[in-house]
């Protein structure tokens, strides 16, 4: 839909890619027990009927011996109503034992936004309408957040409407990114600096009489160890170069600093996403327009992303024998975690597991009895966008096909276990099919927002206005100007005070290792589509491989060129 706030009908790769996820040979196309030792990949054909028994077997066992909080559910980050159903499951059950993992889940992000400036949900950043663009290591045309909605409003930027001057992009990182390719200046920082070189400009700022705000003599006075001068050598960026950054930053607001996967990642790394934070409210960019804008709240509660247990307690309570079922839904930790962890020796100690996944990854194949998943495009499902697009907004989305294999939609497996497992999950989980429960999630949505969003429309009919528009979304509301500021004494006890420790010694490992999402595979996890195998990656233009990018003075002094075949080891 061209009117819908998140995208306005656009697609990423991954998205156009969704057809060859939907006819991928490779799909997994009807249940399966295994058949030979755990891991194995030996599995035979089995009905649903049968599947979903031995599942329901497992955990009416557990809860006849009063041990429900034995069995464990790890799945991919939920919103919507999905999560409200699989929560909700879970607690009938009687079991609070939920770990959301994903590789990149915007946790850190969400925690630093918190701790340092007091909003629970993501906020907006508003590129489209900013004067000058200041990226740290946020490849937002790529993977950032929402890389559609980002780089329309960056096409925006640049074009200059309304404003009468094209924006500016300035992108600070340590790899050279396809976002910073396109910047007006690259400012290549040491890794794990960047947090440092943002509170030095914060400092450059207030020292040159720029900045906005109160109490600025208290941020001067914690920010002063940060003086230019004084993290030249740290950051690599030389002190006339962050004092003309400043300046450029604060003298043509509304201006926007963001940080991205890369700084999230290090060790610290909420650190310095907070001191990008204390950057945007010394140059007065918070909670104006073309700077960082509050997000309201969605339009039911709970629909956010749980941060939700940890993979780290789920392993540890694995390995004391502690889980005694766990199914597992589009999470693969045996792949995305490091062999240190331990991930796949800890679910080889749980005697039962099921997976929903659509195809055999390295966690998959681990389970015991595997329920394949429809794709999106054979499902019902809803989503509160996280970060929205700056008002209320809801997407939602019908069955474009029908199963072109015999599998179930993730909803519909859940309503079909709580049947089969009985009693108070039964109960609570009586509906026919997953688009029945959506429907009714969404008669609350209509009931609290009538006023505002429906007006004299009756369910019926904005039921069907939302399936035809694949969303809804408070288009005539305003909610961008709420207050957002940073807390001084947050922000002391949250700043970076020295570079993002690296593991290994320098003499041994002297190089940094920079890992990032890519922009068609992300974690890895697309990696089976051969479209997105086929597309040249943007930097490179390699297609059908991965490669390592190397500084070409440092390649030539290790003797590699082009084309050689390298070997990469770290202290993991």
């Amino acid at each position: 839909n061209p009117k819908h706030p998140v995208n306005k009908g656009r697609l990423c790769a991954i998205g156009q890619a969704g057809l060859q996820t939907l006819y991928n040979p490779d799909r997994i196309k009807g249940p399966l027990k295994r058949s030979g030792p755990r891991g194995s990949g030996q599995y035979i054909e089995i009905t649903w009927e049968e599947a979903l028994g031995a599942i329901s077997k497992n955990l009416v066992e557990l809860e006849d011996k009063k041990d429900a909080q034995s069995a464990y559910l790890l799945t991919q980050p939920l919103r919507g109503s999905l999560k409200g159903l699989v929560s909700g499951f879970m607690a009938a059950y009687g079991s609070s034992n939920i770990v959301e993992y994903s590789l990149y889940d915007n946790k850190t992000l969400a925690v630093a936004c918190k701790e340092s400036m007091g909003v629970d949900a993501l906020p907006y950043y508003d590129i489209a309408n900013t004067n000058y663009l200041l990226s740290f290591g946020a490849d937002f045309s790529t993977t950032w957040l929402s890389p559609v909605n980002l780089s329309m409003g960056y096409g925006e930027m640049r074009q200059g409407e309304g404003r009468g001057a094209r924006g500016r992009l300035v992108q600070v990182e340590p790899r050279l990114s396809a976002t910073g390719m396109s910047a007006d200046e690259w400012v290549p920082a040491a890794p794990g600096t960047e947090g440092i070189l943002a509170l030095s400009m914060a400092y450059a700022i207030i020292e040159k009489g720029l900045a906005k705000g109160n109490d600025l003599s208290g941020w001067r006075s914690l920010l002063n160890k940060y003086r230019p001068e004084a993290v030249a050598s740290v950051t690599d960026v030389s002190a006339e170069k962050i004092y003309r950054l400043a300046k450029e930053f604060a003298g043509n607001r509304p201006s926007l600093a963001i940080a991205g996967d890369t700084m999230a990642s290090y060790s610290g790394g909420g650190a310095c996403l907070a001191a990008v934070n204390v950057l945007n409210h010394v140059a007065g960019n918070l909670g104006i327009s073309g700077g960082v804008l509050a997000n309201p709240e969605t339009a039911v509660n709970g629909t956010r992303p749980g941060r939700l247990g940890s993979l780290a307690s789920l392993i540890e309570d694995a390995s004391k024998s502690k889980v005694k079922a766990l199914i597992i839904y589009n999470s693969n930790p045996v792949f995305t975690t490091p062999q240190s962890i331990k991930a796949k020796e800890a679910l080889g100690n749980i005697p039962f597991i099921a997976s929903f996944s659509s195809f055999m990854d390295e966690t998959a194949v681990m389970a015991d009895i595997i329920l394949p998943s429809h794709t999106a495009i054979e499902d019902w499902g809803d989503d509160f966008p996280e970060p929205g697009p700056g008002i209320q907004a809801a997407t939602i989305s019908q069955p474009a096909v029908s199963p072109v294999f015999n599998t179930k939609g993730i909803g519909d497996i859940f309503l079909a276990l709580a049947k089969k497992t009985g009693g108070k999950t039964a109960e609570k989980f009586a509906w026919a099919g997953y688009g029945d429960y959506l429907r009714d999630a969404w008669k609350g949505i209509y009931s609290a927002n009538k006023e505002v969003a429906v007006g004299s429309l009756t369910f019926d009919d904005f039921w069907v206005k939302l399936l035809a528009n694949g969303g809804w979304w408070e288009a005539g509301k305003d909610d961008k100007k709420t207050a957002l500021s940073v807390n001084l004494k947050a922000a002391e006890r949250l700043l970076q005070n020295e570079p993002c420790p690296f593991e290994g010694d320098p003499k041994d490992f002297p190089l940094y290792l920079v890992l990032h999402p890519h922009t068609r595979f992300r974690d890895g996890s697309t990696a089976n589509n051969p479209w997105l195998q086929e597309v040249p990656d943007p930097v490179t233009s390699v297609v059908w491989g991965s490669w390592v990018e190397i500084n070409p003075a440092t390649a030539s002094s290790l003797g590699i060129r082009q084309g050689d075949m390298a070997a990469i080891e770290s202290p993991s």
